[in-house]
């Protein structure tokens, strides 16, 4: 990287931006706060604050490397709604609260998060980073907010892309615990959060955009964190 530039490149976003940013920009709202977990190299979350400067948007990684170029790819940007990014494992259980701690010393308000994504992790992650995300994207998204999921998941009833067979067991051989995953048993995780499958979309690659939205019953104590650190 020429001059000293931090920023990382990863070939998949040049396939895939613009098919999720035509997603995300029917779907998302008006207004609100946005948090992508598992940034990356910053690419997508630089380039959707672009795109869609009516929405704050919050980046997190937990990769020192990711969060370094996620940083340098910010200031690339020179996007006024795109903040800092955060260090976040959401394998941990307290990381909402680190996710409320933060917005809080931005001036932003956690209860205004009307959507969290989530772009190409889970297959390379355990089981419990799936498990981490959604509990707790349950838990700090708004009434009626939205958890976006990207990458390959095997589909019930539908046979699996031979590509996706061969990434799958690839995936196992580098690491037991990775794996794509069955979307029924993602899904049905999220329902136990209360969270309800509301559009699945075939993407390039054998990918899948899939959208689950937060009841908009929630309750103000059960949209509410503990503080309290775990």
């Amino acid at each position: 990287m020429p001059n000293g530039d931090q920023r990382q490149y990863a070939p998949a976003f040049q396939r895939n931006h613009q098919p999720i940013f035509t997603i995300l920009k029917q779907v998302l709202p008006q207004q609100g706060i946005v948090l992508e977990i598992a940034s990356g190299t910053g690419e997508h979350v630089a380039f959707l604050a672009q795109q869609l400067p009516h929405l704050d948007w919050l980046p997190s990684d937990q990769s020192s490397a990711s969060l370094t170029s996620i940083t340098a790819w910010r200031h690339q940007a020179r996007a006024a709604n795109l903040n800092e990014p955060i260090a976040l494992d959401v394998c941990k259980p307290n990381w909402p609260e680190i996710v409320i701690q933060t917005l809080d010393r931005y001036g932003l308000t956690h209860s205004k998060i009307v959507a969290i994504i989530n772009i190409n992790m889970i297959h390379i992650a355990p089981w419990q980073a799936t498990e981490g995300l959604i509990a707790g994207s349950a838990r700090l998204l708004s009434p009626q907010g939205l958890l976006y999921l990207y990458g390959p998941f095997i589909q019930a009833n539908q046979p699996t892309a031979p590509s996706n067979l061969a990434f799958d067991q690839s995936l196992r051989h580098r690491n037991p615990e990775w794996g794509i995953r069955p979307l029924a048993e993602v899904s049905h995780l999220a329902a136990q959060h209360g969270l309800h499958l509301q559009q699945t979309v075939a993407m390039p690659a054998n990918n899948l955009s899939v959208i689950w939205q937060q009841s908009a019953s929630k309750s103000v104590s059960e949209h509410s964190v503990s503080q309290d650190k775990n």
